[in-house]
C-alpha cells in the first residue's frame, strides 16, 4: 500500500505563490510519474502538471509558464510551485502517482486526500 500525503495548500492573494509537496509513504518499490491534478467545484478533475521519474514534464496550457512540477526521487516526493497566481487557480490541488510496491509487481494508481489552495484578494 501506498500513501500520498499533499501539503502547501492554502490562501493567497492574485499574483502570489504557493509550493505544494506531496510525499509518497509505505511499501514502495519505485515510483514512475508523479502528476498533480486539480479540482475546483462543480468541474472535473482535470490534470495540471505530470513528470517522469527521469524528469520529463508536460503541462496544462492553462498553467504553462506559471507552474513547475519537480520530484525528488530519493523522497519520494513530488512538488508543484506556482507562481502568478489567478482566482481561477482556486480548487483542490490532488496529487497521484504511478507506483510499484515490489518488484515485478503492477504499476498502480495512487492519490492523495487534496489541499486547497485558495487564490483571492
Amino acid at each position: 500500500q501506498v500513501q500520498l500525503v499533499e501539503s502547501g495548500g492554502g490562501l493567497v492573494q492574485p499574483g502570489g505563490s504557493l509550493r505544494l509537496s506531496c510525499a509518497a509513504s509505505g511499501s514502495i518499490f519505485s515510483i514512475n510519474t508523479m502528476d498533480w491534478y486539480r479540482q475546483a467545484p462543480g468541474n472535473q478533475r482535470r490534470l495540471v502538471a505530470t513528470i517522469t521519474r527521469s524528469g520529463t514534464t508536460n503541462y496544462a496550457n492553462s498553467v504553462k509558464g506559471r507552474f513547475t512540477i519537480s520530484r525528488d526521487n530519493a523522497k519520494n516526493t513530488v512538488y508543484l510551485q506556482m507562481n502568478s497566481l489567478k482566482p481561477e487557480d482556486t480548487a483542490v490541488y490532488y496529487c497521484n502517482a504511478l507506483a510499484a510496491t515490489t518488484y515485478g509487481s503492477r504499476w498502480s494508481e495512487y492519490w492523495g486526500q487534496g489541499t486547497q489552495v485558495t487564490v483571492a484578494s
